[in-house]
């Protein structure tokens, strides 16, 4: 079988590495001449509203799915007229448009912050009055990793801000005082069925995610898979998808959701009997799931710009590198590594001897 993947990334070499086990073979399309995933595939490089190349992608692979939901809802409908595509080009227009995902989130039930969708600065203004301050004003789509967003403390933070971040559509939230931020890593067959993974915690800087731990009998795991089943069902899933919640008073409320694999999620590589990026590849090839269950205690944590010495990340115990072969960049996630063990307590240990590799 062979897969065509919308985006050429690391999420994309990380699928292929979990397929290529599984006979599969696979197609990037993504417009960089550096695509870290295009070692592990053919590269048609082009832009993803390239309809030449979208077709030429259609009529080689058996389907299609994509990386990233900064893929354009368009080009997903456009395959779709040639070659199965999941998830669905709607799950993605509404996935990737944070007003169409929170007014999702509130028709379903599900809880969120306080949200208005803002075309001006006048509904900035108005908004502000409404909700209050503290609150996030965020582009309602291509924001990720802090980028597309803005915190909003006070009057002379508001005046302007509109402008600043484009003059593009916006979703003003109010602000959450949560005391943690999890999430859940979901996949869907195309027959329906639905597995979960262990809810994870994660740390967040600069709005960038830095650490993840895979938690053991999370109390709020039930509601949050409740929660996340509602979505999958409404959009009628098909691949993984990640609901990332914020933990406030013993409850969930919905930050987002992202319509594919996901970097909260890449402890299941060695954490997992089934990692989330081969779970993905088998549900929307409809090959049976594999189990979510946990392998012991596992962590993940960033490499943010630069990776550190291959032999010094080695030397810490079941420590596993994922380097992606990009360029060093300020800010770029450039590989991770994964820690497990038997016991909390040296799970803890590990991390913090990661931590002292990025810090030092």
């Amino acid at each position: 079988m062979k897969i065509g993947v919308i985006g050429g990334g690391q999420l994309g070499r990380m699928l292929a590495l979990a397929g290529t086990p599984l006979g599969m073979n696979f197609a990037f399309l993504d417009p960089a001449p550096d695509a870290c995933a295009a070692p592990l595939g053919e590269h048609l490089r082009a832009d993803y509203g390239d309809q030449d190349h979208l077709r030429q992608l259609a009529d080689e692979v058996d389907l299609v799915t994509f990386e990233f939901e900064s893929v354009p809802a368009e080009t997903v409908a456009f395959l779709s007229q040639f070659v199965p595509v999941y998830p669905s080009a709607d799950a993605l227009r509404i996935a990737r448009d944070r007003w169409f995902e929170k007014s999702m989130f509130k028709d379903l039930g599900v809880p969120t912050p306080t949200f208005a969708d803002i075309q001006s600065q006048a509904d900035l203004d108005a908004a502000v009055a409404s909700i209050g301050l503290p609150a996030v004003l965020k582009t309602r789509t291509l924001g990720y990793d802090g980028k597309g967003q803005k915190v909003l403390r006070s009057a002379a933070d508001v005046a302007g801000t509109f402008a600043e971040l484009g003059s593009v559509p916006c979703l003003l939230e109010g602000f959450v005082p949560f005391t943690g931020e999890v999430s859940l890593i979901a996949v869907r067959a195309r027959d329906g069925e639905t597995r979960f993974y262990p809810l994870v915690h994660n740390t967040h800087e600069t709005g960038i995610l830095r650490l993840s731990v895979a938690s053991t009998a999370h109390p709020l795991q039930g509601l949050a898979e409740d929660y996340a089943g509602r979505v999958l069902e409404k959009l009628d899933y098909v691949g993984v998808l990640a609901f990332e919640f914020f933990e406030v008073d013993g409850g969930l409320k919905a930050n987002e959701i992202a319509p594919r694999v996901h970097n909260s999620g890449h402890w299941t590589i060695e954490g997992a009997e089934c990692s989330q990026f081969e779970n993905h590849l088998r549900a929307v090839a409809g090959l049976p799931l594999g189990s979510t269950a946990k392998v012991g205690e596992s962590a993940m944590l960033n490499f943010i710009g630069e990776v550190p010495s291959v032999a010094q990340v080695a030397a810490i115990d079941d420590c596993h590198l994922h380097h992606y072969g990009k360029a060093f960049k300020v800010g770029r996630k450039v590989g991770h590594a994964t820690v497990r063990s038997a016991d909390r307590a040296t799970l803890q240990r590990q991390i913090a001897e990661v931590q002292a590799l990025i810090e030092g």
